[in-house]
């Protein structure tokens, strides 16, 4: 085949234009370290990196995510570990009121400070995270969840929500916990049954504490009453909360100090009660599980003066009932803390987990993006030096002529 002289210096020119784009666009790489400029440079990596870098999007969320919720539950465990060390604080002078030398003043001035405990207890509660976000409002946030009326009465207008995010594609985790799961429930597992005498009872009778003889039986769900019939019998009504139904024992005989069984519990009563006196237990959950009530009545209690007798038997009763109350609330915020701590720990871990990940996709978006400067600058090199070549290749052949040999 025949190749005419400009067809042969078109090849050329073509071949060496070709490669001087290709150095052009080498030399661009290199001096904006970016290998990949538009998807026609490489559409699959481009592909690629628009997954990579959408990816690197999500873990950068979730990274603030998790940066925010453990700085949220960080601030709930150290409030937490404040509420614990006012109810333990509380739970001493409640010991100390049952100290029988101690006088009307002496219970009042125990009131007192309950009073200013029962404050700093609501200031605890309307405890804020780094955000300005109230941490018991649940998703009230916003507003101030606990406030006084009038009367005095603590009051909650946060709701029961619990707030949550997503801090990785597969894990939603509670980043905290409305007012009434800490100080308006109790915990389920390891609470006590409450123990209270019925106002207006007559007697010196004075219930005790209760004790857990069989944690299994069903029936320590059910309420009691126990009801003297006379100062020496007694009856047991127990109710059933789910169905309503009441059935009651056959009187008993009443021995003051011995253990009464109400299911798989047992309580006593000292003293000397009365015809037509009664005395209760309730489970847990079912009672009053309002810590700021509870503190409320226990104050009142105590500013009430006292006169021998029955008026003291209902005193040491109703110290009795508060005991069990605050115990019961004590051991709430106690698991509630322990939960917090176990989420902070999840936190912690998936964070791990997530900067790995973050680490990875950055280095896979720099291998498909970025320019590989010692290969790159190679391969310019190899070029440069094929189109001088060529240059040089070209400049020679075209000034050979059949006329030179002819000559």
């Amino acid at each position: 085949m025949r190749i005419s002289s400009a067809q042969y210096f078109n090849m050329n020119v073509q071949t060496m234009s070709n490669q001087q784009a290709q150095l052009s666009q080498i030399y661009a790489e290199i001096s904006s370290g970016v290998s990949l400029s538009t998807p026609s440079d490489n559409p699959l990596g481009a592909a690629q990196a628009v997954q990579l870098s959408s990816t690197a999007t999500t873990l950068a969320q979730y990274t603030t995510n998790q940066t925010s919720a453990l700085a949220s539950m960080q601030q709930e465990d150290s409030t937490l570990g404040s509420v614990n060390t006012v109810l333990t604080t509380i739970h001493t002078l409640v010991l100390r009121a049952g100290d029988g030398s101690l006088t009307d003043s002496d219970r009042g001035a125990l009131a007192t400070q309950l009073t200013s405990l029962r404050s700093q207890l609501m200031t605890l509660a309307n405890s804020t995270d780094p955000q300005g976000n109230y941490l018991f409002a649940g998703y009230q946030s916003g507003a101030q969840p606990y406030s006084t009326t009038a009367s005095g009465a603590v009051t909650y207008s946060g709701d029961t929500g619990s707030p949550a995010v997503q801090i990785t594609g597969s894990r939603t985790l509670q980043t905290g916990d409305n007012g009434l799961a800490i100080f308006g429930s109790v915990a389920s597992i390891g609470t006590s049954a409450v123990p209270a005498a019925t106002a207006g009872n007559t007697g010196t009778g004075v219930v005790s504490s209760v004790s857990l003889t069989n944690p299994t039986d069903p029936t320590n769900a059910d309420t009691y009453k126990i009801n003297f019939v006379s100062g020496t019998t007694y009856t047991v009504s127990q109710t059933n909360p789910a169905t309503g139904a009441t059935s009651t024992s056959p009187a008993q005989p009443f021995t003051a100090g011995s253990a009464i069984t109400v299911g798989g519990q047992s309580v006593s009563i000292s003293g000397a009660p009365n015809s037509g006196d009664s005395f209760t237990v309730t489970p847990a959950t079912q009672g009053s599980m309002d810590v700021f009530a509870n503190l409320s009545q226990l104050i009142t209690t105590l500013q009430t003066p006292l006169t021998p007798g029955a008026q003291t038997a209902s005193f040491q009763s109703q110290l009795t009932t508060s005991m069990t109350q605050l115990e019961n609330t004590m051991n709430n915020v106690q698991t509630a803390q322990a939960t917090v701590g176990g989420r902070m720990n999840e936190v912690q871990a998936l964070q791990t987990v997530t900067q790995t990940n973050t680490l990875q996709t950055a280095s896979n978006l720099a291998d498909l993006t970025q320019t590989d400067m010692v290969k790159t600058i190679g391969q310019y090199t190899l070029t440069q030096n094929a189109l001088q070549a060529a240059q040089q290749a070209f400049a020679k052949i075209q000034n050979i002529s059949l006329f030179q040999y002819l000559n």
